[in-house]
């Protein structure tokens, strides 16, 4: 593990895996954003880290780089397993309410919510 300035480990390894020490934020959290990257400030930003925090996380990733990285690919592909369960789990209930009409009230939100969607698809 990574020791810290005041020699504790700054990178310890709990039941979610790699965890940044006195966070919930893994590993994982930060390479999601590695691997798309965002640079470390926004990433320290992001999460609240202090310097050491993210300093510690760059550290051990760049020690531990084939480590770190077939653990994240793991982690992706239970991720993906877990979405599509759900999805399967929820097709029917997600088709019921697609096509519920809206509540009493809610026809000009809606509208809204209708017309910032077609917004957003049309630059796709």
């Amino acid at each position: 593990m990574t020791l810290g300035s005041n020699g504790q480990a700054a990178i310890i390894r709990t039941e979610r895996g790699l965890t940044i020490a006195g966070t919930r934020i893994t590993l994982y959290d930060v390479m999601d954003y590695v691997t798309a990257q965002y640079p470390p400030k926004f990433i320290q930003g992001l999460f609240e880290l202090t310097d050491e925090q993210i300093n510690a996380a760059f550290v051990y990733i760049e020690a531990n780089r084939a480590t770190v990285e077939a653990e994240y690919q793991m982690v992706l592909q239970e991720a993906e397993a877990l979405q599509r369960y759900y999805d399967e789990k929820n097709r029917d209930l997600i088709a019921r309410l697609a096509v519920q009409p809206p509540q009493p009230g809610q026809e000009a939100v809606r509208a809204k919510l209708q017309a910032a969607k077609a917004k957003f698809e049309s630059r796709f």
